[in-house]
């Protein structure tokens, strides 16, 4: 998506964050949740010495993601290691072709390039291409748990545990908002809290 002319930038972000999102109320608990999570797009900007503008420029064109969130303020709240990434494969300009190939299939990795550009994956404390792809494997291994041949045996409640506990370090705790916009359960939602309910965590009794 190219800029308009003689638009406003932070407009234009906000019109395509909610093509992207839907566009869904935030109430007090979202914006006390996000601002603790994320930071503002300008402050952020501000840390880094780079221009807000300049960013909104770049998110419009493809290179850098939308933001995560927008508060009901209309303050754009970004990851604060928005561009890390960007860092990393030596610009926004390579960014796309260095985050892509991380995946074998080069259908697999445009659609994810696809959801990072658009500001979905709220799902993570960090979001780089190693964290994307475990927490795929550990929700798909999460969800398949309960069919597995060996299910309720200590070997595997153990190895249960083990995956929901590496998840639970990997991705936040969600909103309200998140809810509504992914039109359901969160990971957390799925395959932490409700795991851990339906299959509690063994008790070790002392000797």
């Amino acid at each position: 998506m190219v800029p308009v002319a003689g638009r406003s930038l932070k407009r234009e972000i906000a019109e395509r964050y909610r093509e992207v999102n839907g566009d869904h109320p935030m109430t007090e608990a979202d914006d006390a949740y996000v601002s603790a999570q994320f930071v503002v797009l300008e402050e952020l900007c501000a840390i880094h010495d780079r221009g807000a503008e300049e960013v909104r420029r770049l998110m419009l064109e493809g290179f850098l993601p939308l933001p995560g969130y927008l508060r009901s303020d209309g303050a754009e709240m970004v990851p604060a290691d928005l561009f890390a990434l960007a860092d990393e494969a030596g610009g926004t300009d390579g960014l796309e072709a260095w985050f892509t190939a991380h995946w074998a299939d080069p259908v697999a990795g445009g659609e994810e390039w696809k959801a990072y550009l658009g500001g979905r994956y709220v799902c993570l404390h960090s979001v780089t291409p190693s964290t994307i792809r475990r927490k795929d494997e550990l929700t798909a291994a999460i969800a398949a748990a309960p069919d597995a041949r060996d299910a309720g045996s200590p070997q595997w409640s153990a190895r249960l545990h083990l995956q929901i506990d590496e998840l639970d370090r990997l991705v936040p705790g969600f909103t309200g908002y998140d809810r509504l916009r992914f039109g359901g359960p969160t990971s957390r939602d799925t395959c932490i809290d409700a795991m851990r309910a339906r299959f509690p965590r063994p008790v070790c009794l002392g000797s």
